[in-house]
């Protein structure tokens, strides 16, 4: 490519003020990604892609426009900041739209000490081809399995630059190294399949893929045999694999954009507990190689620590500038976007306070419930609350894992779960959102 991406920001914000645009800002990004994935010990496929994105946003008064592109030609530049002004003069009016004042602006913006991307050299794919080999080859030593859906290896780097019209200029560089082996036990009808990968953004930091395959493996096998469950209220222990799905409902109704349309079972909680008083939620965007971290956010912000939940009570709501505007609030520094779209609010990295005790700790203190592994599928009431999903994980019997279970569906309450949320201590720190194995008491399963 023959400019950077800062060049290429600067570009479009000429082309938009010439055009007549009152202010404005873009966003740039260069991408390369290359996955391999195997099969019976063989090169399956072999991808490797690179990309060019470019979007600008321009304001016409309070009147906005967003477009993208992937041509960065001068003249393909010129009639994509055109075209976004004219769109800008037809589109409503919506007077909370507009840019950061200078003085909000970042003054930190060098993300060197977050060290979010791997200095070493892009990987050649005999490497990937390699791991992918090895998760595949341990996975297919695990007695039981069948067959390996699938054993991939990937790698992608991206360049991100943002720049407007206020003043802000800033960018930063990302890097990724993922393992990933899906495996099959089984045969016909008593099929099961179950999975593991890694993600990180150095190398050094991966998990052996032989570790990966054989756990892929193991966790397959695990499932062999499952009956549904009793019906009933019980105890459910949601795996660490996918607790943050909770902590994902809170924080949708905790975002700002939902807040101001006045919906979210939690739009009233502001202030009040919603946790149990010896949990907190954590936000902190500054916490090294982890994927999540920022010193800016997509609006030019700085970045900070902040408590969303403190002691179990709610404090605040996820912001970026328009949402915060509508509510007569100030941005949380939370803006996210793509080349195509405006800024939303998104929140970065976000932890639930671990426990004291383990997973295994906890499933002796259950007596008789279910360990949750897998969610399928979601009904779930944003208003209200009100929750259930298609589940499988293993039936405890007097704090003892018995058997596989499939086929059931648990139901209960968010405001509910919440208050009741009991952490083990096995949350995956490396993680943008680390949260522990949660038990919730009183679930309703409908099984058999």
């Amino acid at each position: 490519m023959a400019q950077t991406p800062e060049a290429l920001t600067n570009q479009l914000l000429d082309a938009a003020k010439v055009a007549g645009a009152e202010a404005c800002d873009a966003v740039v990004v260069v991408g390369t990604s290359l996955s391999i994935e195997v099969r019976e010990g063989t090169l399956e496929q072999a991808e490797r892609a690179e990309g060019l994105d470019l979007g600008l946003r321009v304001l016409v008064g309070k009147r906005q426009a967003n477009v993208s592109i992937s041509d960065a030609r001068p003249d393909a530049i010129r009639e994509m900041a055109e075209r976004a002004v004219a769109m800008a003069k037809e589109a409503p009016e919506d007077p909370y739209v507009g840019l950061a004042d200078p003085g909000q602006l970042a003054a930190e913006r060098d993300a060197g000490c977050l060290e979010l991307s791997d200095p070493s050299a892009e990987p050649d794919p005999s490497m990937l081809q390699s791991d992918a080999l090895a998760t595949e080859a341990a996975a297919k030593a695990v007695n039981g399995v069948t067959q390996v859906q699938s054993a991939t290896a990937g790698y992608s780097a991206n360049d991100v630059w943002i720049a407007a019209s206020n003043g802000f200029s800033g960018g930063y560089r990302r890097t990724s190294r993922g393992t990933y082996c899906t495996a099959i036990a089984g045969s016909g009808d008593g099929m099961e399949r179950d999975y593991d990968g890694d993600s990180r953004i150095f190398a050094s930091d991966m998990r052996d893929p032989a570790d990966i395959g054989q756990s892929a493996g193991e966790r397959a096998v695990g499932r062999l045999h499952a009956r549904q469950p009793k019906t009933g209220a019980f105890p459910v222990l949601f795996d660490e694999r996918i607790s943050s799905s909770l902590l994902g409902h809170l924080l949708a109704a905790a975002n700002g954009a939902t807040v101001a349309r006045g919906s979210g079972w939690l739009r009233e909680k502001l202030g009040e507990q919603v946790l149990p008083t010896t949990l907190s939620v954590i936000e902190d965007p500054h916490r090294p190689r982890v994927t999540g971290s920022r010193m800016f956010d997509a609006e030019g912000l700085p970045t900070q620590r902040r408590a969303i939940v403190e002691n179990g009570v709610l404090t605040g709501w996820t912001l970026d500038l328009a949402n915060a505007r509508k509510l007569g609030l100030s941005s949380t520094a939370n803006a996210a976007r793509g080349v195509s779209g405006p800024p939303s609010p998104s929140n970065w990295n976000v932890a639930l306070t671990q426990g004291e005790k383990s997973r295994d700790a906890l499933i002796k203190e259950m007596g008789t419930g279910l360990l949750v592994t897998s969610l399928i599928g979601s009904t779930i009431n944003p208003n209200t609350g009100d929750y259930s999903r298609g589940a499988a994980g293993f039936w405890v019997e007097n704090g003892e894992l018995t058997h596989a279970i499939n086929e059931c569906t648990i139901a209960g309450n968010l405001h509910d779960m919440m208050r009741t949320l009991v952490p083990a201590n096995d949350a995956r720190q490396h993680l943008s959102r680390p949260v522990p194995s949660l038990l919730v008491e009183g679930l309703t399963l409908a099984g058999s």
